[in-house]
């Protein structure tokens, strides 16, 4: 019971929280972290869609994952769980499937055909034993470079397709008084533009290696260093403002033309959509080589809220993952739907690229998500340091890599 051991410690921070109402037929309290432009409007989808069945969606936003999932967990160990709570596609809510303290939804998804439309990875990361423990709800390419077209075409630099095409552009981009990569400096951020780095010199069988089998030889091996090196290059392409910034205060300065590009997943691209632009036109996007890193969002729904709620529960299971909410919510927050069986064309053309791309089976890859979380946040420490130390060699950096590898296990 790790996780819930240190959510309990994190709950000590002054969260002012509702109290759960007492059920009604269709009463849900949905806790979540989608706070942003792109993300209110996207959640609005959900609400509306539920409120519009017959429900009474009661919105209990709290900004940041970790600290909406400290809280969350909290109350859920607490005895005062919200009826449906939002996790990280992956392994973030294991503790919560051992511990017995949320339903699962095989009815739900047997009723609707969740396995025959799903990606298998999607399928297992919200499956525990073999049962549908939550509702996967988009697919969050998170290796996306999204540009300011306009800032390229002024600086006589066309849209790079690799981290040595950014390498190449920075100067011209420097020379120009543009933000060559626009980076938020806080950890997560940090790792995913290791991440992406590590699947495009590696590619899926090194980021498999890293994360799936935990294998320190493969850490220690050359294509691990050549992603190290690189990444350790991309220092020179930030601004020195990017310490503690915030990745939609990144995606900002794309939007407003003081950087060419950012390095996000594809949830950036709510942001340039919620501002009114379009893809193609005012923005570029391309995914990096290697695959498409797949991240995502998963809702689950605690026990303990009476019979009553469970209604509630199915109906909001169900909405979330209809062909036609998934279009509407996608749209909006810059994903693409996680069934594969739904009609994208009145989508925008990163989402289409995005779809098209999740076609072919060889081309998903897991984000770190789905593994370790235990791992995941012990190799974070360390690609957050060695980024901002740039006195720290790549061979020290591989060491601690190694060590934090080992400590997770």
């Amino acid at each position: 019971m790790k996780y819930i051991r240190s959510a309990l410690l994190a709950s000590t921070v002054a969260f002012v929280l509702p109290t759960a109402a007492l059920a009604q037929d269709m009463d849900a309290e949905v806790l979540h972290w989608w706070t942003s432009g792109g993300e209110s409007a996207a959640v609005k989808v959900f609400a509306d869609s539920f409120n519009e069945a017959g429900g009474n969606w009661v919105d209990t936003a709290i900004a940041g994952g970790q600290a909406a999932r400290n809280a969350g967990v909290n109350r859920i160990v607490g005895g005062n769980p919200p009826t449906v709570m939002q996790f990280n596609t992956g392994g973030q809510f294991n503790e919560l499937v051992a511990n017995g303290l949320l339903r699962d939804l095989e009815s739900v998804a047997g009723e609707n055909n969740w396995r025959d439309v799903l990606p298998e990875a999607i399928t297992e990361a919200a499956s525990r034993d073999g049962k549908f423990y939550a509702v996967p709800v988009n697919i969050h390419g998170q290796n996306w470079l999204f540009t300011n077209l306009k800032v390229l075409e002024d600086a006589g630099v066309p849209q790079p397709e690799t981290f040595e095409d950014l390498l190449a552009a920075a100067p011209k981009l420097k020379e120009a008084g543009v933000i060559p990569l626009a980076h938020g400096g806080q950890n997560w951020q940090d790792h995913i533009l290791f991440d992406a780095v590590l699947l495009s010199e590696g590619g899926p069988q090194l980021m498999s290696a890293i994360y799936g089998d935990v294998d320190t030889e493969a850490a220690r091996g050359p294509d691990f260093r050549e992603a190290v090196e690189m990444f350790a290059k991309l220092r020179d392409l930030v601004d020195e403002g990017s310490p503690g910034r915030n990745w939609n205060e990144a995606t900002n300065l794309v939007l407003t033309g003081k950087a060419a590009g950012q390095i996000m997943g594809d949830w950036a691209k709510g942001e340039f959509i919620a501002a009114g632009l379009t893809a193609g036109e005012d923005y570029g996007c391309t995914v990096m080589p290697g695959g498409y890193m797949m991240g995502g969002d998963v809702f689950v729904f605690p026990k303990g809220n009476g019979e009553a709620a469970q209604a509630a529960q199915d109906k909001m299971a169900a909405l979330m993952l209809s062909p036609d909410v998934q279009v509407a919510f996608n749209e909006k927050k810059g994903s693409v739907p996680v069934r594969l069986d739904v009609d994208v064309s009145s989508m925008d053309a990163c989402a289409q690229a995005g779809m098209a791309a999740l076609q072919d089976k060889s081309s998903q890859v897991p984000s770190n998500n789905f593994y370790s979380p235990d791992l995941v946040g012990s190799v974070r420490d360390v690609i957050t340091e060695y980024w901002n130390t740039p006195s720290m060699t790549p061979d020290e950096f591989v060491e601690n890599y190694v060590s934090a590898m080992e400590s997770a296990y």
